[in-house]
């Protein structure tokens, strides 16, 4: 008999149900928010046509995940000609983010929707980027987009960060920062200084790797594209501009008065003043939030606002939530402005991250907060109908089927993190009374079966 390898595949990560039910969790909670914001939910292919999510190029470093069909040996014919290959519109591939696909997916339900459209989705992705720790091959992100028709108010962007805000704070997970820049503030600086469009996209990524890499990679990096020591220098100094809000605009117009050429400058200045005000409007508090000029996001599609997250204590995680505004991503398939901004939380990382640095902790391996055990299996009938009677108040149960010693089920109970264990034996039954332990503190207490749910009730909230 030939031995399988039925491990996981590398990079591709699956859950027990303790860490499953707290992905689930997490994903109730950021979902309320989103929703409570206005946004609706959507769900695009796994598999979108290759020229799709290339129609931006390959964004970043991601690797992405081509398809082929695999046919059986006796349908040698068709596997020869599926190994000719699908021509450049029928080749598919695995989707690497949700934003690329939400544009292909408005191009084609244009005429369907109500713009704005704003949707979050919490899908699977994929990426065939070197697998390590807290970094996966398939992950799931939840992920929101507000898209406009010609144009799209900058108070979207600035509702990004109260909604990251909002999560974060009912996670509970700590201390956070919503760092925030705008592309046009960096893009217009490397013009005022010269450097030529075709080389400021890629400065601006060289500068989006320096909490990574280090300053001195960081002045190499700007070398090999041409800047000398000096303007590289000055570089440095403005993207290590900080204090408050207040301060950092306002050092921000002083430099838009000396620099020549600083129309795009100043535009990103107007922009990011704009946002940060409305920041101001939504409540989000000051220590919540600051405008970081180091922020530039790696994916060339985003013109406008960035933003990201970072988790107080854990900055190695890295960004816990990223995203910004887009003006020509949707416009790609359609010849049309359509502006957008949205945010991503790449979960799964998250998770795994936040569970090794015990920031979050599994949750109980079952839903189930009580179990009816089993002490006789005569009484069978008895302990289905007070399960039910259970249910039907709201309470989630398991029944204990299997006969087995009632040590053995305590301890059972006890391993899935389960609250209550209701008792019934046939005396029990006589006097229609049951024994319910509390599987915490080891208090037990007889109790009338009629209210039982009312008391479960009672001690559960």
């Amino acid at each position: 008999m030939t031995k399988i390898n039925f491990s996981t595949p590398s990079g591709f990560p699956e859950f027990l149900p303790s860490e499953k039910r707290l992905e689930q969790h997490l994903m109730d909670t950021i979902r309320q928010v989103y929703e409570s914001y206005g946004f609706t939910p959507i769900e695009t292919p796994a598999v979108e046509r290759l020229e799709v999510l290339q129609a931006k190029g390959n964004q970043g470093d991601n690797i992405i995940y081509g398809l082929q069909p695999i046919l059986p040996p006796n349908r040698q014919a068709e596997r020869d000609e599926a190994g000719k290959g699908d021509t450049d519109s029928e080749a598919r591939a695995l989707k690497f983010d949700q934003t690329v696909p939400l544009a292909a997916y408005i191009a084609r339900h244009l005429n369907d929707l109500q713009f704005p459209f704003a949707r979050y989705q919490m899908d699977l992705v994929f990426r065939g980027e070197r697998a390590k720790d807290g970094r996966y091959r398939q992950f799931r992100q939840c992920d929101i987009d507000v898209v406009g028709r010609t144009n799209l108010s900058l108070l979207y962007d600035a509702q990004m960060p109260a909604i990251i805000a909002e999560i974060f704070d009912r996670l509970k997970i700590g201390e956070f920062l919503i760092r925030i820049n705008n592309r046009k503030v960096l893009t217009g600086f490397f013009s005022s200084l010269g450097v030529a469009p075709d080389r400021i996209k890629v400065c601006i990524n060289i500068i989006d790797t320096l909490e990574k890499v280090g300053v001195a990679k960081v002045l190499t990096g700007l070398a090999t594209q041409g800047l000398s020591t000096e303007q590289s220098q000055q570089v440095i100094d403005f993207i290590k501009i900080a204090g408050d809000a207040d301060r950092v605009l306002a050092e921000l117009n002083t430099f838009a008065d000396r620099l020549p050429e600083a129309a795009q400058f100043k535009l990103g200045i107007e922009e990011l003043t704009t946002v940060i005000n409305g920041v101001r409007d939504l409540g989000v508090p000051t220590n919540r939030y600051c405008i970081d000029l180091s922020i530039a996001r790696g994916l060339d599609y985003y013109t406008g606002t960035v933003y990201e997250t970072t988790l107080l204590g854990h900055e190695a995680l890295g960004s816990i939530c990223s995203g910004g505004r887009y003006e020509e991503l949707v416009g790609t398939f359609i010849g049309e402005s359509m502006p957008g901004v949205g945010i991503s939380i790449g979960l799964t990382r998250l998770i795994s991250r936040l569970l090794k640095a015990n920031v979050l902790q599994p949750l109980a391996a079952t839903p189930a907060q009580v179990m009816v055990l089993n002490l006789q299996e005569d009484l069978m009938p008895t302990y289905l109908q007070v399960s039910q009677q259970l249910r039907q108040a709201g309470i989630k149960v398991v029944t204990a089927f299997d006969k087995r010693p009632l040590k053995k089920q305590f301890a059972l109970a006890d391993k899935q993190g389960i609250t209550f264990c209701v008792l019934i034996g046939a005396e029990e039954v006589a006097n229609r009374q049951c024994q319910l332990k509390n599987m915490t503190t080891g208090e037990q207490i007889e109790i009338a079966i009629d209210t039982l749910a009312t008391e479960i009730d009672r001690r559960l909230s």
